[in-house]
């Protein structure tokens, strides 16, 4: 990829559209004429002139032309497709702190739904929302009784947007929910962190990326060595849990899948102009030496967590679980205007190594595994006869060696039976784990 190009592009995450951004200093004021179309539509031109004259007149209330002219560029914005905006100075501003992690209001990413409501992209994990059991596809029909259709989606934003330790109470429409409920959100200071990990059992780890965050790529680096450290051998597995990551900078994204491929194209970019095309290549070294990997995906899964699995399910290096991923496959370029704010306008498609479009598709699953909640039968059966209640049975000639066994796996396994078992608490992740074993048995033989 060319240096130039990539030192110019900072892509970056947005706390509540979930939209994979390329943030480019001053872009508007140094396009050359030669990009730009001088051809004037005249004819519309003229018509927008006399609307606009029209409203000036006879509108029930006095408008100022700044407000009109405001209104004009975010219709016209907000008509191209979801993620197209315009920001003022103080909006501006808040999606720059936005991007650094740490950020006031619920911890949830949406986006405007096709008609008029705020639907919940995923909940960030460890905030206000994800804690009240906000979910991936819930619609936000109204913001403490103010309906949310009509509304932009920066207004809605900035109404849920608050002062931490204040209340804001959300109307849902949940899908399988006979009726809307309310969800009473307490604001606080959100701050993501990006990477978490934990053994599963002996030998097979567990890696969550919550967003891809500037420093992702070498927090998991990190995690994957403290995974191994704790077994104190090479895992014979890992889960990467991809599930309601709303994605984040593009170039996490590729750090990530590059620490698990030794070669090859991991996403490129396409648009109109010149400077759209990016392509990332992965660089030689698998971090885990090629053990069997799983890539947990759902619907909240979207843009940058999109290529990962994208990518690694291209080259065979993952096997992707779940369900399907939200289907975000563009990327938002946020040019900054000389007189203030800026446009957040969407300028390519990405596309996964073997040339597929996530676009309004998604990643489909390998092995589809639907959310389910699993209940453990209680056995109230007599218990079976076995070998070792007969009477006079010949005993086991290793049978001391393997009493002092028993009981330490005995009082190890009396601990275990004291926490909710993973089946019941995380059935998707317990199959994962159960696949991984899979796995690893077969490539030992």
């Amino acid at each position: 990829m060319n240096n130039a190009v990539k030192t110019g592009l900072i892509l970056t995450f947005g706390f509540l559209t979930g939209a994979t951004l390329t943030l480019t200093q001053g872009v508007m004021a140094d396009r050359t004429d030669s990009q730009v179309q001088h051809t004037l539509p005249l004819a519309e031109l003229q018509n927008f002139t006399n609307i606009f004259a029209k409203i000036k007149a006879d509108y029930v209330e006095k408008v100022d032309d700044k407000t009109l002219l405001t209104h004009a560029i975010r219709g016209m914005l907000s008509g191209l497709d979801p993620h197209s905006s315009y920001l003022d100075a103080q909006q501006y501003q808040e999606l720059r702190i936005g991007t650094t992690g740490q950020f006031g209001g619920l911890g949830i990413q949406v986006g405007m739904d096709e008609d008029g409501f705020v639907k919940v992209i995923s909940p960030i994990d460890d905030t206000p929302a994800f804690r009240a059991g906000m979910e991936s596809g819930d619609l936000i029909i109204k913001l403490d009784d103010k309906p949310v259709k009509g509304m932009t989606l920066d207004e809605a934003v900035k109404l849920m947007r608050g002062e931490p330790g204040s209340d804001i109470v959300l109307t849902v429409v949940r899908s399988g929910k006979d009726a809307p409920f309310n969800v009473t959100i307490t604001r606080d200071i959100i701050k993501v962190k990006s990477v978490k990990n934990r053994m599963l059992e002996a030998d097979y780890g567990y890696v969550r990326i919550s967003s891809f965050q500037s420093k992702t790529g070498s927090q998991l680096l990190d995690a994957i060595k403290k995974l191994t450290k704790e077994n104190k051998k090479p895992l014979n597995g890992l889960v990467l849990d991809l599930r309601n990551n709303p994605g984040g900078v593009l170039h996490a994204a590729a750090e990530v899948s590059d620490l698990f491929l030794n070669k090859g194209k991991i996403v490129y970019t396409e648009g109109r102009i010149d400077n759209s095309y990016m392509e990332f290549n992965a660089k030689p070294g698998d971090v885990l030496s090629g053990v069997p990997l799983i890539v947990l995906i759902n619907g909240g899964s979207a843009s940058a967590s999109e290529i990962v699995a994208g990518a690694l399910q291209d080259h065979k290096r993952g096997i992707i679980v779940g369900s399907k991923s939200f289907g975000k496959g563009s990327v938002q370029t946020i040019q900054e205007l000389p007189a203030g704010g800026a446009i957040k306008i969407t300028t390519a498609r990405y596309f996964t190594p073997s040339g597929r479009s996530i676009q309004a598709q998604g990643i489909e699953p390998d092995i589809k595994l639907d959310r389910v909640k699993i209940t453990e039968l209680k056995d109230n059966s007599i218990a079976a006869v076995k070998e070792a209640d007969l009477s006079g049975h010949l005993a086991n000639p290793k049978d001391s060696k393997q009493k002092s066994k028993n009981n330490s796996a005995s009082s190890k396994s009396n601990k275990e039976a004291e926490e909710q078992p993973l089946s019941s608490t995380d059935y998707q992740l317990y199959e994962a784990l159960n696949l991984l074993k899979g796995l690893a048995i077969y490539n030992k033989k």
